[in-house]
């Protein structure tokens, strides 16, 4: 693989397929749409067969200079690997999933996903600080339209409501990096990543930053947005807003605020924390009392990525290690929800859960498919959803009993809205008789639903393989945040504090904030 550019060719080829689909018939768009990003998935199985785990931290890099302060600059990580495999691995599921349901400007609709997998992929891999924003902001317009041109009823309100909280989230990003690259000298983020900006400069930049990645997340209470968008979207559209949109958020914390930021990262954890903590119980609540199944799910997700804030800034290797799973079996269980939610859409063309019940006697096989992706939603042992939620919640427990109680609520409280969900539309009579006489799973959609009923199995059973890779990163992290404890000790830790326990995985101390709970929580 030497001297192949496997992430340039990654961004082409999607690109080159987006041309093609533009000048396509119908039908013809959607083979080649499919067949673009089955190439791109295999170029993906290529890239992680040849990654080298235990290797230099960045490999694939490639250089080459485009303007005085614009490189062309990529290269992956064991944490980028994984969120890249994950995007070319849901596109074309995305594909099949909108292969029936789209009927009108159906080149345009494949081009539109086909770029913006390109940019996705752009955006886990960029190296360069001006490149990552372009590739970050960029991916708003392809979903724009999607919802804007291809969604429903209320598409038009709902796709300019994503489009400006996730766009003026980032203008304030965009200064904080203008003033990073004139501080350090370099647009290299591999640099900055180690390099040591001033305490004071930390806090705005931290705050910065975390304006575009708490929307982006999304993080109560700028979290609005996503219900709308999720039920007013396509189905291949929420599951690809679900799936990997969001785990910007997570990975622009991982890249970005912590280990450029530690400093400040310490100081605002309790900020952090109670956003987090607010976002498990309302989110979780607001979605038991849901009628709409893309609602429910929607706000589901709020509440699984308030347990990745938690875990990443649990400042220790199992919190970090369990926010990134969380972020992989997110992508995997909330897609394959909304491709369920949209089976039987495309059949009865409501999402109201009061419209179905008793699909398990017509529809078994789509019961069987629903009800794991719903024991992987609740964290059930032996799927996904628990490996991310214990390893987060370890982690959260050794800085705070109470934010891993209250946050541990997430899963009782996840349990009763999932259950309510599955009892209400495949048990039960049916009172229906349309909903009665809908068919079974066809191949299309078995082809959609088993390859991530495949990995979400895999990653229960066997979580070392997406562990192993990230690892090493994770505990390079790790060190990272264990040098700034003592200004983060002191900006977390109110009244008694405990003794800072030696981190097993690295032999550092442990990190900023291990001294004791949120303000108020040891002092007495």
């Amino acid at each position: 693989m030497e001297g192949l550019p496997l992430l340039s060719l990654m961004l082409l080829v999607p690109l080159v397929g987006a041309a093609a689909c533009f000048f396509a018939g119908a039908q013809t768009a959607r083979l080649v749409a499919l067949g673009t990003t089955l190439v791109t998935f295999a170029l993906g199985l290529l890239l992680w067969a040849n990654f080298d785990i235990g290797g230099p931290q960045w490999q694939f890099t490639e250089r080459a200079g485009l303007a005085d302060a614009f490189n062309w600059a990529l290269g992956i990580d064991g944490i980028a690997l994984l969120l890249i495999l994950l995007t070319v691995f849901l596109m074309p599921i995305c594909i099949l999933a909108s292969w029936d349901g789209i009927q009108h400007r159906v080149g345009e609709y494949m081009a539109a996903f086909l770029i913006m997998e390109t940019l996705m992929i752009g955006v886990f891999a960029a190296q360069d600080l001006f490149l990552f924003y372009i590739f970050f902001e960029a991916g708003l317009i392809p979903m724009y339209l999607i919802i804007g041109v291809w969604g429903g009823q209320n598409r038009i309100y709902a796709s300019y409501k994503f489009f400006l909280y996730t766009l003026l989230g980032s203008v304030v990003m965009l200064v904080a990096m203008l003033w990073m690259v004139n501080q350090a000298g370099t647009s290299d983020i591999p640099s900055l990543m180690q390099h040591d900006f001033p305490a004071g400069a930390q806090t705005w930049l931290w705050l910065a930053f975390f304006a575009s990645f708490a929307v982006k997340m999304p993080m109560w209470p700028v979290h609005t947005w996503l219900p709308d968008a999720h039920v007013q979207a396509p189905t291949a559209g929420s599951v690809i807003l679900a799936g990997v949109l969001l785990k910007m958020g997570g990975y622009g914390f991982i890249r970005f605020s912590l280990p450029m930021f530690p400093e400040a990262s310490a100081q605002f954890a309790w900020l952090i924390y109670a956003l987090s903590m607010i976002a498990v119980v309302v989110t979780s609540l607001i979605a038991l009392v849901q009628h709409d199944m893309k609602k429910l799910i929607a706000y589901s997700s709020v509440a699984h990525m308030a347990i990745v804030t938690i875990g990443l800034f649990a400042f220790n290797v199992q919190g970090l290690e369990g926010a990134m799973v969380v972020m992989l079996s997110h992508g995997l269980v909330s897609g394959a929800l909304f491709l369920c939610v949209g089976v039987i859409y495309d059949r009865l063309h409501t999402r109201e859960i009061d419209r179905y019940g008793g699909l398990a006697i017509n529809m078994p096989k789509y019961a069987l498919f629903f009800m794991l992706f719903t024991m992987a939603s609740i964290g059930l042992p032996g799927t996904s959803g628990f490996v991310g939620e214990f390893l987060s919640l370890a982690g959260i427990y050794k800085i705070s009993t109470w934010v891993a109680l209250i946050c541990g609520t997430g899963i009782i409280l996840g349990a009763a809205y999932m259950l309510w969900l599955y009892r209400r539309v495949v048990f039960g009579t049916q009172r229906n008789a349309d909903a009665a006489a809908m068919p079974d799973l066809n191949a299309r959609e078995w082809a959609m639903l088993a390859p991530i009923a495949a990995a979400v199995l895999w990653m229960g059973v066997y979580p070392e393989s997406f562990l192993a890779p990230m690892r090493p990163d994770i505990a390079a992290l790790d060190a990272r945040l264990a040098r700034a404890a003592p200004a983060g000790d002191s900006q977390l830790k109110t009244g008694n504090a405990r003794t800072r326990p030696a981190n097993a995985m690295t032999g550092h101390d442990a990190a900023p904030g291990q001294h004791g709970d949120i303000p108020g929580e040891g002092a007495h």
